[in-house]
């Protein structure tokens, strides 16, 4: 009896491993964001959401699809209509259409492959028509026009673009170069255009200071020599109700000749001067006052009247310093 209860045993564990095996392939589960494909002798059967499933033992297999967004990343390099050549970063985020899983599952064996392909044709098509500012400044349109595309194209795969993102624009390294001189020597007359505005306002400025500076200097000296006038003029008057018989001519000459000797005696007490020289004989201060009446007399038109002839005009002082 024991051969056959050994036997016996061997058979029912035997059996329970074919039964745990039939189990596990009997039953499924089907995570969220996900759709299974059911096949039935290598045919479409149908297709599963989340949740728990039975398969036909050994006569179905399952097959999972993802229908979270997917992120692929390429880089197209191409050539402008300038004849620069640029690496282009595209970022496309697509997603399998939830009624349009068989056509996911079964259209494309590589989908980023074929992403890639369109993305590449779509960017070789757009900027070799664009010169490098203009693709700068066109980036958002290049994206536009991508996702475009691949729309019309992938839809009919099943598939659901949902950006195509134009990062960046990376020229070569020796253009970015040029391109930024190009950009500080711009600036930089920008600059110099600036600073010579600000010089001519300003010398503009100080000329107008200057020129308002002068009127009133000149204004000074008028009010100044008017005073004088002004002043000259009383002590005339004055002189001549004081002195009888004295005419304006005497008092001119006398106050002239007064100013010409402080002027000497200026020039005797300012510093650097060493030496004098004065006419020293008694009748130069007489002479002084003809020189100074006939200068008057001539100035005024009347030294043919003059009753006293001057005498000849003595050397003026010398002085040396």
């Amino acid at each position: 009896m024991e051969p056959l209860n050994t036997a016996l045993l061997v058979f029912l564990v035997f059996l329970a491993i074919i039964v745990l095996i039939t189990i596990l392939k009997t039953l499924f589960t089907v995570r969220t964001y996900t759709a299974g494909v059911v096949e039935r002798f290598g045919k479409f059967s149908r297709i599963v959401r989340p949740g728990l499933h039975v398969l036909i033992p050994f006569a179905e297999s399952v097959y999972f699809v993802d229908l979270q967004v997917k992120q692929a990343q390429f880089s197209v390099e191409t050539k402008t209509h300038d004849n620069v050549f640029v690496q282009i970063p595209v970022s496309v985020q697509y997603q399998i259409l939830d009624d349009k899983i068989y056509d996911a599952f079964y259209k494309l064996s590589a989908p980023q492959k074929q992403i890639e392909s369109f993305v590449f044709n779509s960017i070789l098509g757009h900027v070799p028509k664009l010169s490098l500012d203009e693709t700068f400044e066109q980036q958002s349109g290049i994206s536009i026009a991508v996702k475009t595309e691949l729309d019309s194209t992938m839809s009919n795969f099943g598939y659901n673009i949902l950006n195509a993102l134009v990062t960046d624009i990376v020229p070569d390294t020796k253009v970015k170069d040029a391109m930024n001189d190009i950009n500080a020597a711009q600036r930089a007359q920008v600059a110099a255009q600036a600073r010579g505005e600000a010089d001519k306002i300003l010398k503009v400025k100080q000329a107008e200071a200057e020129a308002q500076s002068k009127a009133l200097q000149g204004q000074g000296i008028a009010a100044e020599r008017q005073a004088i006038i002004d002043g000259l003029r009383s002590s005339i008057e004055h002189f001549r109700e004081s002195v009888p018989g004295a005419t304006a001519e005497d008092v001119m000459a006398l106050v002239l000749l007064t100013q010409y000797f402080d002027t000497l005696k200026d020039i005797g007490t300012k510093g650097g001067t060493n030496t004098i020289f004065l006419p020293n004989n008694p009748g130069a201060a007489n002479d002084f006052m003809m020189q100074i009446l006939a200068g008057l007399r001539g100035n005024m038109g009347s030294t043919a009247n003059s009753p006293t002839t001057p005498r000849p005009i003595p050397p003026p002082p010398r002085v040396t310093a």
